[in-house]
């Protein structure tokens, strides 16, 4: 195999990388380091893409994160690149495969590895992110990009398409014929819906945007609801279900919009509990919960072995990741900015090289 030392000549000594000299949006800066040296297991992948996630906001703010990171600090969670060089002791890549990083880079399959609670082993927060033009990844952090999709389509799975899959797919399972409630229209909600529409399930979105909504009904949303027209949204959910309830919800809201999710539920029924966009305090109604025999389940991305059976699934059904935009590396903050404005789908960032 060919070792970084054979490839040094052709690489680059100096990369650009945008990064945190303090905690706050505001300070994130462009600036020039040198290219990281790969250890005796570790991959040097020269990054084509970088998805943004909602996470990435709350870690550059301070928030979030149990573990603080070391400044300068560089964000993101997301990438898709290519294997440029090689530590001597690698066995799973080669210069040329195509990567993405892993965000839980000890969790490797079953149960999660202790301290995993605290955040002390993902990538952009409190480990270095990905928004740089070469990263280091350890050869376990890393798995292979599906081959149907460009870098930039690849770049937006390692966390929104997992945290859909594994709540819906490993979690679950859903099952054909099953009515699944997807809340929201950005890229975990759309993943959620091409997965469960892929299981062969009813979807059900609910979304304040009735542009949003009409997008989600072109993907195959079998029912959509617009929240901000109708703040009853459980009522005509269960309309839709011809009085049942649903059997599987992605809850991104969190707050008392779980009580509204919970009356929802048939019995039996599931609630991924994945968002909390109305704050990180839950309200459950316990005898409804009780009297359903109902599930809520905390769903933090997923391990390595999902992540592999997931890519392998996008290869095999043909399912592309919806990108609401693409922004060159310089315009970072404006690719931030959109984030924060709420897409349909997910915003990604391409990597130029100098």
């Amino acid at each position: 195999m060919m070792s970084f030392q054979n490839l040094e000549a052709r690489m680059k000594t100096v990369m650009k990388q945008w990064q945190l000299p303090a905690f706050g949006q505001r300070n994130l800066e462009l600036a020039e380091r040198p290219v990281p040296t790969p250890g005796p297991r570790d991959l040097l992948v020269r990054v084509a893409a970088v998805s943004l996630n909602y996470r990435d906001l709350l870690v550059m703010e301070g928030e979030l994160l149990l573990e603080k990171p070391t400044m300068p600090f560089v964000p993101t969670s997301d990438m898709a690149g290519e294997v440029v060089g090689v530590g001597p002791d690698v066995s799973r890549f080669r210069p040329g495969d195509r990567v993405l990083g892993h965000f839980w880079t000890q969790w490797i399959d079953n149960a999660p590895p202790t301290g995993m609670e605290r955040h002390g082993q993902s990538l952009g927060g409190p480990l270095p992110g990905m928004l740089s033009q070469y990263v280091v990844l350890h050869e376990d952090s890393a798995v292979a990009a599906p081959v149907s999709l460009s870098d930039e389509e690849a770049s937006t799975l390692p966390i929104a398409a997992l945290t859909a899959w594994f709540a819906l797919v490993v979690t679950g399972p859903v099952n054909a014929g099953d009515t699944v409630l997807i809340q929201g229209t950005g890229g975990v909600a759309l993943f959620g819906l091409q997965f469960a529409l892929a299981l062969g399930a009813q979807t059900i979105i609910t979304s304040r945007s009735g542009d949003k909504l009409n997008r989600a009904k072109a993907l195959g949303a079998t029912t959509v609801i617009d929240t901000s027209l109708t703040p009853d949204w459980a009522s005509i959910a269960r309309e839709a279900t011809a009085g049942k309830g649903v059997d599987h919800i992605m809850e991104m809201i969190g707050g008392d919009n779980l009580i509204r999710s919970t009356d929802l539920l048939a019995a039996g029924g599931r609630i991924a509990l994945i968002g909390f966009l109305d704050g990180q305090m839950l309200q459950l109604p316990a005898v409804s919960m009780m009297l359903k025999r109902s599930i809520l389940q905390g769903i933090s991305v997923g391990h390595r072995r999902a992540f592999e059976d997931m890519n392998r699934a996008i290869d095999e059904l043909g399912i592309k990741p919806v990108i609401d935009a693409i922004y060159p590396f310089a315009a970072a903050l404006s690719a931030f900015d959109h984030l924060k404005r709420g897409p349909f789908g997910k915003v990604v960032i391409k990597v130029a090289q100098d």
